[in-house]
């Protein structure tokens, strides 16, 4: 919000030191109004706090509602399921019958029977799941990215909500206040128009300095009284002389409108405010999967956020429990259990089994002759005499470890990056913080000594509204830095995976 300042407010309270029963009167209401006016402003500029829905209440919500982290939560568990599908490869049943019995000299063999199962080179089973198992982790790595960033999204949108209630609560009450200096314009601009509409010689072609506080005291056109009165009173001959027809209204309007203006643009400025939030609620009811116009309480104003780690601590936090981090670090343990199947696979596959054939008694000199089945146990084994591929897969797992490991040694230089500049937002955003709550105490000192000065006629109006002024806009700056702060703090929570704030 910008520090608009009225420049037309160039009088004085001096000027309406008017003589005469009638103008000490409304000189002395305009005093007490403006006391009241004074009063009534300075109250508008205090904050309330109110009780609101946590924002931890909103995080959970996001957690288990959210489809997009509900989709990635999905993926993990496909992949955590390939856990269990290694194991040994299904027996093979082969079974043959013979159309016309063959003749044997165990008699006629009517069908054949064989039964295989072969078995991997030992520790194939359990290599293959302990990959699988790293690869589970690592999908559950940048589930938990999702879920920081997701949460980091609702965070963000959430302070913005706030910090945009309180810009449209301090620009209302800038609003409030300019409407009630612009009153204090309007009985100002009042009281120095009516003085001389009584005055007769005013009407005169050339008016002179004496002339006009004549008719401004008495209403009568002598010479002689008025110059000692005027002399005896400095402060109402200035006030008189300012008080002429054009020169007077001129100016008490000039001042009137000037205001008037500022509370059109501060308007016009709060109708766009308003019409902002519309598209937070919409993305943070979204985020939640929420009816897009779902109530959303927000607390009054923001809170100062207080650190539990030091910047270096911050930093070991990150590389600890980074889900990216771990994510690459699951992925170079999966190429390593990639490796060790590849050389098992260079090993021989042992079979076993047993082949079954059916015989039924042969007719033979009339006699019947065999009949009897007969039972084969079976054994095979495979010749991985083609070391090509073996060797080719081998190093296809070596590059891909060396990939992944030089993947993560990028992502934690981009992270320590991302960590100094979030810190950087935080020291910058504290340091502001502290300034414009310094500037606000003495702005508030200086309005009080403005106002003070300000009843007491030896202050001009534009000198306090002008401090006002500063007032709102310190406070703006300072809500700003605030949300600058909690907004960088976010960002630091997401990039190390955990709470970096004193719980209560």
């Amino acid at each position: 919000m910008e520090n608009k300042t009225l420049v037309n407010l160039r009088f004085q309270i001096s000027d309406f030191g008017f003589r005469g029963s009638l103008f000490d009167i409304r000189n002395l209401e305009f005093k007490v109004r403006t006391v009241i006016l004074l009063l009534t402003t300075h109250l508008l500029l205090l904050t309330n706090e109110a009780k609101a829905q946590s924002l931890d209440d909103y995080l959970i919500q996001a957690a288990e509602n959210n489809p997009g982290l509900k989709a990635s939560y999905a993926r993990y568990q496909a992949m955590a399921e390939r856990v269990n599908q290694p194991s040994l490869a299904d027996p093979e049943l082969q079974v043959g019958f013979f159309l016309e019995p063959m003749e044997r000299f165990m008699g006629n063999q009517t069908a054949d029977f064989r039964l295989m199962q072969m078995f991997p080179w030992f520790g194939m089973i359990g290599t293959q799941k302990e990959e699988a198992n790293q690869m589970a982790k690592a999908q559950y790595q940048l589930f938990l990215e999702e879920k920081n960033q997701l949460l980091l999204l609702v965070k963000s949108t959430w302070y913005e909500q706030i910090r945009l209630k309180e810009e449209i609560k301090i620009a209302q009450e800038n609003l409030e206040y300019l409407k009630k200096y612009e009153e204090l314009a309007l009985i100002r601009f009042q009281a120095g128009t009516s003085a001389p509409s009584s005055a007769p010689s005013q009407s005169m072609p050339q008016p002179t300095v004496n002339s006009t506080s004549a008719g401004s005291s008495s209403g009568m056109g002598g010479m002689g009284g008025n110059t000692s009165s005027a002399m005896n009173s400095p402060s109402s001959m200035n006030s008189e002389m300012s008080a002429a027809p054009m020169g007077s209204s001129t100016t008490g309007m000039s001042a009137v409108l000037q205001i008037r203006m500022q509370i059109r643009e501060l308007e016009n400025s709060i109708e766009q405010l308003q019409a902002n939030q519309e598209p937070l609620q919409i993305k943070f009811n979204q985020l939640l999967n929420r009816e897009i116009r779902a109530e959303i309480n927000l607390p009054e104003q923001l809170e100062k956020p207080v650190l539990s780690l030091e910047k270096q601590e911050i930093l070991d936090s990150i590389r600890q429990n980074n889900p990216m981090l771990a994510m690459y670090q699951a992925e170079i343990g999966a190429y390593e259990q990639q490796a060790k199947m590849a050389k098992l696979e260079g090993k021989p596959m042992l079979g076993a089994g047993v082949n079954y054939m059916t015989f039924a008694p042969r007719p033979e000199n009339g006699m019947q002759m065999g009949g009897e089945n007969m039972v084969m146990p079976m054994v095979s084994l495979t010749l991985p005499i083609y070391r090509k591929k073996i060797n080719s897969k081998i190093k296809e797992t070596e590059y891909l470890k060396e990939s992944a490991q030089l993947d993560r040694q990028k992502t934690e230089n981009l992270l320590a990056m991302e960590w100094a500049n979030a810190f950087r937002t935080w020291e910058e955003s504290e340091r502001n913080f502290r300034l414009y709550e310094d500037q606000i105490q003495l702005v508030n000192q200086q309005i009080r000594l403005l106002e003070t000065s300000f009843i007491s006629n030896a202050t001009g109006l534009e000198e306090v509204l002008r401090a006002n002024q500063q007032l709102l806009d310190y406070q703006q700056k300072r809500i700003n830095a605030l949300n600058q702060q909690q907004q960088s703090l976010a960002q630091l929570e997401a990039l190390a995976a955990t709470s970096l704030t004193f719980q209560p």
